[in-house]
C-alpha cells in the first residue's frame, strides 16, 4: 500500500486530504457519518471576531456541474466557536484543526488569530482574504498585494501558528499576490476560493440570489484551480494546499503533481457527505494503479 502521509508547515498528516472550509460545518456534524479520525485536517467553518447572521436568503443556487453560494459567513464569533464548537469537535476528533479566520479590518483579523493561538488543537490558521461574498474586509484584502501583504504581516505578530492565506481567483495575477504574502512572512497558501458567477431566474427576470453574485464551486471550477496551483507551486517556496472542484482521488493526485502538498475537498460534501471518506479509500487504488509509492514524494511537472 503506497504511503499516504504527507507535512504541511512541519505538521504530519495522516493523508494530504481536509474537507475545506464552509463545506463541513465544525466537523463534528459528520462523525454521525464516518469516523472523522481518517481525515487529515478539518478547516473549520469561516470564523469571525463578532458573530454574523450571514447574507439575506436566497444564497444557493445549483449550476451545472457546480454550486454558487452567497451565504456570507454566517458564524457565531470565535468566542462561542472556542468555548462551544471546538469542545464538540475534540471530542469526535482527535488531530490538528486549522482555523479559517476572516474580517473586516486589521484589528478585526488580529483578535481573531489572537484567540485561536490559545487553543492547542488548532495546527493551523488559514487567513481566508479571499471571501467574494461580504462587503468590506473579505476579498478587498486578498486582490491586492500590498493590502494582502499588511494583513498577513499583523496576523504573523499575533500568532505562533503556521499561517497559511487562503487566496482569491478574482485577480489578474495570482502569482502576484501569493509571492506578496510569502514576502510578509506566510507559511502557505491555500487555493483557489470561489470564482465570482451569477444566475438569473427567468421567470421573474431577476438574479436568483438575493445578494446578485456568489461564489462558485465544484467540478467545474478544477481546471481553473488546477492551473493556478500549478502557477502559484512554480512561484514561491512555501507549502500549497490545493483546493476548487476536487471530488475524486484522482483529482488529489492531479492537484498535488501541480504542486499542492495537500488539498481541501469542498462543494464534493455537500453532494455527497461521505465524499473524504470515499476518497481516502480510492487513494491506495489509484497510487497502485499509477505506480505511486508515496504521495509525500509527488514531485510537480
Amino acid at each position: 500500500m503506497g504511503k499516504l502521509s504527507v507535512n504541511l508547515c512541519g505538521i504530519e498528516l495522516k493523508n494530504p486530504v481536509i474537507p475545506a472550509s464552509g463545506t463541513f460545518g465544525f466537523g463534528y456534524e459528520f462523525a454521525e457519518i464516518y469516523d472523522i479520525n481518517r481525515l487529515g485536517s478539518i478547516s473549520i467553518k469561516g470564523t469571525t471576531k463578532d458573530p454574523r447572521f450571514g447574507n439575506p436568503t436566497p444564497r444557493i443556487a445549483e449550476c451545472p456541474s457546480g454550486l454558487l453560494n452567497s451565504v456570507g459567513l454566517q458564524n457565531p464569533g470565535v468566542e462561542r466557536v472556542i468555548n462551544e464548537e471546538l469542545p464538540k469537535l475534540r471530542k469526535c476528533f482527535h488531530g490538528y484543526i486549522m482555523a479559517n479566520v476572516s474580517g473586516f479590518s486589521l484589528e478585526d483579523y488580529v483578535y481573531t488569530c489572537e484567540k485561536f493561538n490559545d487553543v492547542p488543537d488548532i495546527g493551523w490558521i488559514e487567513l481566508n482574504i479571499s471571501c467574494p461574498n461580504v462587503h468590506g474586509g473579505g476579498m478587498s484584502f486578498g486582490t491586492s498585494p500590498k493590502d494582502a501583504a499588511e494583513v498577513t504581516r499583523a496576523v504573523k505578530k499575533s500568532t505562533s501558528k503556521p499561517v497559511i492565506v487562503k487566496l482569491t481567483p478574482n485577480v489578474t495575477n495570482i502569482t502576484e499576490i501569493a509571492k506578496a504574502v510569502e514576502d510578509a512572512g506566510a507559511d502557505g497558501v491555500s487555493l483557489i476560493n470561489t470564482l465570482l458567477g451569477m444566475r438569473i431566474d427567468l421567470r421573474t427576470r431577476k438574479p436568483v440570489l438575493y445578494n446578485r453574485t456568489g461564489g462558485l464551486s465544484g467540478p467545474a471550477v478544477f481546471p481553473v484551480a488546477l492551473r493556478m496551483v500549478y502557477d502559484v507551486s512554480h512561484a514561491v517556496n512555501i507549502p500549497v494546499v490545493g483546493m476548487g472542484g476536487i471530488s475524486s482521488a484522482e483529482d488529489v493526485i492531479e492537484m498535488m503533481l501541480a504542486g499542492a502538498t495537500a488539498v481541501e475537498v469542498g462543494a464534493a460534501n455537500l453532494v455527497d457527505p461521505e465524499a473524504c471518506n470515499k476518497i481516502i479509500d480510492d487513494l491506495p487504488k489509484v497510487m497502485e494503479k499509477y505506480n505511486i509509492s508515496s504521495l509525500a514524494e509527488l514531485r510537480r511537472i
